[in-house]
């Protein structure tokens, strides 16, 4: 734990699916002042699946999801009497679930709960969807910590404060159009923060989440103009937040963190996944019924899950897939070790994905490192996104990337860190800067390579995991450092050049 003459507090700033290559002086002259103020983790990886909610709960617990239980911004729920989807963009469902399990929709404590416990504050100021944001602090309510919507007045859990924020700066921006930049809501989250949320509480700890650049590189393009533009705008805003704490925040011992959740790549080709899998003779549906031996969640990430498991159906379904040009990494349930039922798949337990909740089969959508038309690195196959635009939820490098900057008093300067360093690690750090110790609970590390009393650089030993069937093979790459372990990259072939 670390200490310093005055309280230590913390803001975490969030750029929503922002890749960290897209950062550059011209484009983002705020966001790189800080990477030359503070430490730029170079090697910043978020979890598996690289979905928004998945990652959120991983930040604010500092644990992978086979502890924490939210395994998909989707999952089906088994242990209901009739089986149902779970969508976690749903906030109303998320305190229905909560409630209904006596307070353990999520498996470990929060940020919100230990900051709670130790007599900290704690608010968070997000545009995300409405499920997102409460899954930031799912228990803001029963613990009266601040919570502000971007868009969704009804996720406030301060009436106080909400009226302030309104009387000062107009109603809550209505949700952007379908498809177009949302602007309105990350401008009036940072005067909210600005001009109210901070002179007025002064939180220990706070999440200001812009859920931009994610929506509009889903529908323009990861380096379409709009979505360049939009990244823009937003670093603008968060200008606005660096000008403050430069000349207040710093001197009174505020800690900033910059971070994205996950990256992205680019659609380049349709996969034909239920086609695929009903082909099998096993009837797959997106909703579960009668008649439906499987369901189907085909998101960017893929989860299918039987109403009668058995090896047999799990090893027909995967066979099926790995001949298909779009197949990616699969996992399914330990037979030993590492290897899981299916020929050629993997254990889950291997990406942090072995719970209860989770699928039978979990697998992502096969990407490449060829450019896409905007002349970024990194494509994939899709389900239902249309060629050319942006996704996220697999495992290929350039959407588990994330920006991780961290500065302030207690932060060394004009470091670019290359310890691999991930989402989970961020709570903890917090909870040092604070001098809170670290709960058990946690996957995550405290950063002490980017504290000015912290340690040496720590090493980091890498592992690749194998798996093949046939032609198609998989490689799993993870790096330990200390006793937490990260998920780096994997990725599938059907040509012989991973052997």
């Amino acid at each position: 734990m670390l200490h310093r003459s005055g309280p230590n507090r913390v803001i975490i700033v969030l750029f929503g699916g922002l890749r960290p290559d897209l950062i550059s002086p011209s484009r983002t002259p705020n966001l790189n002042k800080l990477r030359r103020r503070g430490t730029m983790l170079a090697r910043q990886r978020t979890i598996y699946p690289s979905e928004t909610r998945v990652s959120l709960t991983s930040l604010i617990t500092g644990a992978t999801p086979d502890r924490h239980g939210i395994v998909g911004n989707r999952f089906l729920d088994r242990v209901a009497a009739a089986p149902r989807l779970i969508d976690t963009s749903d906030d109303r469902l998320v305190e229905d679930l909560d409630a209904a399990s006596c307070g353990h929709l999520v498996g470990v404590p929060s940020l919100g709960e230990i900051l709670a416990a130790n007599g900290k504050s704690f608010a968070v100021l997000a545009s995300n969807s409405a499920g997102a944001t409460r899954m930031l602090n799912h228990k803001a309510r029963s613990l009266s910590q601040v919570t502000l919507s971007g868009h969704f007045a009804r996720v406030s859990t301060s009436p106080p404060t909400l009226e302030r924020v309104e009387a000062r700066l107009g109603p809550t921006p209505a949700p952007a159009p379908h498809g177009t930049p949302d602007l309105s809501a990350q401008a009036f989250l940072t005067s909210a923060l600005l001009d109210e949320v901070w002179p007025q509480i002064q939180p220990d700890v706070a999440i200001l989440s812009f859920g931009e650049p994610d929506t509009t590189s889903h529908y323009c393009g990861i380096g379409a103009t709009r979505t360049l533009e939009v990244i823009g705008f937003l670093d603008r805003q968060f200008g606005r937040v660096l000008d403050w704490w430069e000349s207040e925040g710093a001197p009174q011992g505020v800690h900033l963190i910059v971070a994205s959740e996950h990256g992205h790549v680019t659609v380049h080709a349709q996969a034909d996944l239920l086609d695929t899998l009903n082909a099998t003779g096993i009837r797959c549906g997106q909703v579960p019924g009668p008649g439906i031996d499987a369901v189907v969640i085909g998101g960017q990430v893929g989860a299918i899950y039987l109403k009668e498991p058995s090896d047999g159906a799990i090893r027909r379904l995967v066979a099926a897939m790995m001949e298909r040009p779009w197949c990616g990494p699969v996992f399914t349930c330990a037979r030993s070790g590492e290897d899981g039922i299916a020929p050629g798949s993997l254990a889950r337990h291997l990406v942090f994905a072995d719970h209860p909740r989770a699928a039978d089969i979990l697998f992502s959508f096969r990407g490449d490192d060829s450019r896409d038309p905007f002349g970024y690195p990194g494509r994939c196959w899709s389900p239902h996104w249309p060629v050319g635009l942006g996704v996220h939820g697999g495992l290929h490098a350039k959407e588990m990337s994330s920006l991780g900057i961290l500065a302030g008093p207690l932060i060394r300067s004009g470091v670019k860190s290359h310890v691999p360093s991930g989402i989970c690690d961020f709570a903890p750090t917090v909870l040092s800067l604070l001098g809170i110790s670290r709960p058990s609970t946690m996957t995550g590390r405290v950063l002490a390579e980017a504290l000015i009393f912290g340690a040496k650089d720590p090493p980091a030993i890498e592992t690749v995991h194998k798996a093949r069937a046939g032609e198609y093979q998989q490689e799993l790459r993870r790096v330990q450092v200390g006793s937490t372990v990260y998920i780096d990259s994997a990725d599938a072939s059907s040509s012989p050049h991973l052997n």
